[in-house]
């Protein structure tokens, strides 16, 4: 199986990048299913319904969230209307949604994707994400009610998330970290098969500090005082994000590519 993973769309440049160039994508790769993670794709801030559906419609299977899963209010209701959003599996008990699914895949093949919230570093205290994770993995094995598991560890500090890949290794086809917003140059295929990388980076204009036009954070860094509120940065975004096949009868990984398409980053594909 070919999957495609997307990291965090970062407001209307983001979205415009996706809406451009993941139709592209899944033809000229031939993806079998993409997922994209759409955190940031509403003002910076959270996902909204309607920009949900501007992402199904480019070409997602499954959008994934993050910490600020419900920080658009509409997210509660359009969380519970449609289930191809996923949502951290340890975000809240009481939180609407699923923090993984059972998807259909084209030949009658499963995915599973599941996403956890990290604690290091976070600013809320999240329930231990390898402890939550632990009961889908096993009621999932590859090759068995899966053909492919993608976990997607939202969090700040590489250790924990390259933890996470390695807590999963063999279990899951593809463990990719989100969060951060800077792709990491570590593609890998863990020893016992799955693919790893610590960070899919933004779908975003890098022209940026992570994404937020530049003036206010800088301000922020020299002077220690807030003048404005944070804005999404606007110019042209680069797709980035990570690229698997799979072998259908394990499910493990056979290859894996960082992938950067459009805007200022240096060009990466399959």
């Amino acid at each position: 199986m070919k999957i495609l993973y997307l990291g965090d769309v970062m407001g209307r440049a983001g979205r415009t990048a996706i809406s451009e160039h993941l139709p592209r994508l899944r033809r000229d790769w031939q993806i079998d299913f993409a997922i994209v993670n759409g955190e940031n794709a509403s003002n910076g801030m959270g996902l909204s319904g309607e920009h949900a559906k501007l992402l199904f419609d480019a070409g997602a299977d499954c959008v994934t969230l993050g910490d600020h899963a419900f920080d658009q209010k509409d997210m509660m209701q359009a969380i519970e209307q449609d289930s191809r959003i996923v949502r951290p599996i340890n975000f809240a008990k009481v939180a609407p949604g699923r923090g993984y699914r059972l998807f259909n895949a084209p030949g009658g093949r499963k995915v599973l994707v599941a996403q956890v919230l990290g604690q290091v570093f976070m600013k809320r205290a999240f329930d231990d994400p390898f402890s939550a994770l632990e009961p889908v993995l096993k009621s999932h094995p590859l090759g068995g009610l899966a053909q492919a598991v993608v976990v997607d560890i939202h969090c700040e500090a590489t250790s924990e998330k390259m933890a996470m890949g390695h807590f999963c290794d063999g279990r899951a086809s593809l463990v990719v970290g989100t969060h951060t917003h800077v792709p990491t140059g570590d593609a890998q295929i863990l020893p016992a098969g799955t693919a790893f990388q610590t960070d899919a980076g933004m779908c975003g204009d890098y022209n940026s500090v992570i994404g937020m036009d530049k003036a206010e954070p800088m301000r922020r860094f020299i002077t220690g005082m807030p003048k404005s509120r944070f804005t999404p940065a606007a110019g042209e975004a680069t797709v980035s994000g990570v690229y698997v096949e799979t072998d259908d009868r394990t499910g493990l990984a056979k290859r894996v590519r960082m992938i950067r398409q459009g805007g200022r980053l240096e060009q990466a594909a399959p």
